[in-house]
């Protein structure tokens, strides 16, 4: 097996506003809208969106019930300032700001926001660490981020 995270599914209560959320606040392209699903593509790894039913009939378990669900997103940037500018994005968007943007202890700056299902998403820039899933990629700590 090759390590890769190919599709991250988001199970959302009222899909079309997380369709808003995501294609027109966070500018997100929208690759295919089937019934009940809808894919957005990033670099890497792909980000869908089905309804709470439709992912937990599919997955034979029962609908998830609400709260933190132990899950997080990071969103890796290139620049300091792209931090405060998707963060400022994100809250535009209706997105709740968990985490005001601050200097980490680990060297970065990054900050954290819920989408309208309350899923945790941080938005993180480290001047050494690159995070880049496009083929033919070679980046890494040490690497500065093409």
């Amino acid at each position: 097996m090759k390590p890769r995270v190919s599709l991250i599914t988001l199970s959302v209560s009222d899909l079309a506003r997380s369709i808003r959320f995501y294609r027109n606040g966070l500018r997100l392209p929208l690759r295919n809208f089937s019934k009940g699903i809808v894919f957005f593509v990033m670099r890497g790894t792909w980000l869908s969106l089905c309804p709470n039913e439709g992912i937990a009939t599919h997955a034979t378990v029962l609908s998830h019930e609400t709260g933190f669900s132990g899950f997080a997103i990071a969103h890796n940037v290139r620049s300091l300032k792209e931090v405060d500018t998707v963060l400022d994005q994100a809250k535009g968007a209706g997105a709740k700001v968990i985490k005001p943007i601050w200097n980490v202890s680990w060297g970065g700056y990054s900050g954290s926001f819920t989408d309208p299902d309350g899923y945790l998403w941080e938005v993180a820039w480290k001047p050494d660490f690159c995070i880049e899933l496009y083929q033919g990629s070679e980046c890494g700590p040490t690497t500065q981020c093409p």
